[in-house]
């Protein structure tokens, strides 16, 4: 099978996408890498960014133009927009001509004016935790255009592959932190407790209650007062 023009064109942004490394990139440059291939494989020099919902309100987690986050964060100060029905519906959302909208007539007047005549909004795949959208503000083209409409929804199915892998990636590192932040807190507890227990002759469970009861009396963590307490061999109030 004879590969297409557009295959040729956006074959070397799928290849980037596939070598994009999670240990040389921090999630916030992934995802900025991610919306600037998508604004380079697409026609008519569009911007593009990438809405993530989550947490209690959607995020512009990368965008490829400055024109791209105030859209976004005009949408999302209305609570109604394409990027946004898309990233709840999971529906491709448009906006065929800014100047004759069939919805969000109030920000479609608002984008008109910032220079954007078409807006697509595609769907990410939803993928474990991650629901969003890629969307493309278009001053050049339409999108109505039917080749324009495909390399985005082609692009969209294969970038949430990485982009999907890159939040598990992350949310991965920040478990194994957490994780070796709660050992270190409970050895340097337990030398605490071990002190306290030697010194005035506690059970395990007396040598907490007073780690727990100098914590509460200053307002400090427990982990911090067993490490003043490792370290200085004081125990304020005890």
């Amino acid at each position: 099978m004879i590969p297409s023009d557009d295959d040729v064109a956006v074959q070397p942004a799928f290849d980037e996408l596939g070598r994009l490394s999670f240990a040389e990139h921090s999630l916030e440059s992934f995802l900025q890498r991610v919306t600037a291939l998508a604004a380079g494989v697409l026609p008519g020099e569009p911007v593009t960014s990438l809405t993530i919902l989550g947490g209690k309100r959607p995020a512009t987690v990368a965008a490829s133009g400055d024109l791209a986050q105030r859209l976004d964060a005009l949408q999302y100060r209305r609570g109604a927009g394409p990027c946004l029905t898309a990233a709840s519906t999971g529906r491709t959302a448009e906006i065929v001509d800014t100047r004759s909208p069939s919805e969000w007539p109030e920000f479609a007047a608002e984008a008109a004016a910032a220079g954007c005549g078409s807006v697509l909004s595609f769907p990410l795949p939803v993928r474990e935790s991650v629901a969003g959208a890629l969307t493309v503000y278009a001053r050049q083209f339409t999108v109505a255009d039917r080749r324009t409409r495909e390399l985005i929804s082609r692009f969209a199915d294969y970038a949430v592959v990485p982009i999907s892998n890159m939040y598990l990636y992350e949310s991965a590192l920040e478990r194994a932190e957490h994780l070796a932040a709660a050992l270190d807190s409970r050895a340097v507890i337990d030398q605490a407790k071990g002190v306290l227990m030697e010194r005035f002759k506690l059970t395990p469970d007396q040598a907490f209650q007073a780690l727990t009861r100098v914590s509460m009396e200053t307002n400090t963590k427990v982990r911090d007062i067993a490490e003043r307490f490792v370290r200085t061999g004081e125990l304020s109030g005890f």
